[in-house]
């Protein structure tokens, strides 16, 4: 049997470009960032020399998967195991709004919080993750944290909650913690990267309530 010829890894945009002797090793710069780029090549030489070039000149329309969703698991790749995942519910027939956390790789739950009255499931999912950021400064921790609402990951990046739900006496709690949740997004950095739980390409977000 012929030995397999090696491959090297070109990684124009991810954690951290550069080339790779092995996929092993450009996977943990690929996986879970958000549309990374990169390409084998047959030799280390053709690596190097593609690495200086932009990637449109070798990643073009003949180079990506056909159809939708073979674009979609290109870019995407696999989710960060090393990374918090939250998720909220809200009970469409009580208004109840409870959210959580857990760690990806061991799937072990690292909060939850409520039922609050009269909530949302946005505000539940902007409350998770800033939560988790909360959770991970306090632990010195840059992980990544995946999110599927794509309006809460928006709120947390403008640092503010847009929320069009009145205040009442039942949800006073709730725009409590709301007002605590921005006014830490105002006074505290981080480096934790909010990504989109990609639930088309995944399965359903592993923190969800299952209540569906």
């Amino acid at each position: 049997m012929a030995q397999k010829k090696p491959k090297f890894y070109v990684v124009w945009q991810g954690r951290k470009p550069g080339v790779y002797d092995s996929w092993d090793e450009a996977k943990v710069q690929t996986d879970g960032f958000p549309k990374p780029l990169f390409k084998s090549f047959d030799s280390k030489a053709a690596a190097l020399k593609a690495f200086k070039d932009k990637p449109h000149v070798h990643i073009g329309q003949a180079t990506k998967p056909a159809g939708k969703q073979g674009k979609i698991d290109g870019l995407v790749g696999l989710p960060i195991q090393d990374s918090l995942v939250v998720d909220a519910a809200w009970n469409t027939a009580t208004g109840d709004m409870e959210y959580q956390g857990i760690y990806l790789a061991t799937r072990q739950k690292l909060f939850l919080k409520g039922p609050y009255a009269d909530g949302t499931n946005n505000i539940g999912e902007f409350l998770a993750i800033v939560h988790a950021l909360a959770l991970l400064h306090q632990k010195g921790s840059n992980i990544p944290i995946y999110s599927d609402s794509r309006t809460a990951i928006g709120w947390v990046k403008k640092k503010k909650a847009n929320t069009k739900l009145e205040e009442t006496d039942r949800n006073a709690e709730l725009f409590d913690l709301l007002d605590r949740a921005e006014t830490w997004l105002q006074s505290h950095k981080y480096a934790n990267p909010v990504l989109k739980w990609e639930t088309t390409v995944w399965g359903e977000n592993p923190a969800d309530f299952g209540r569906k």
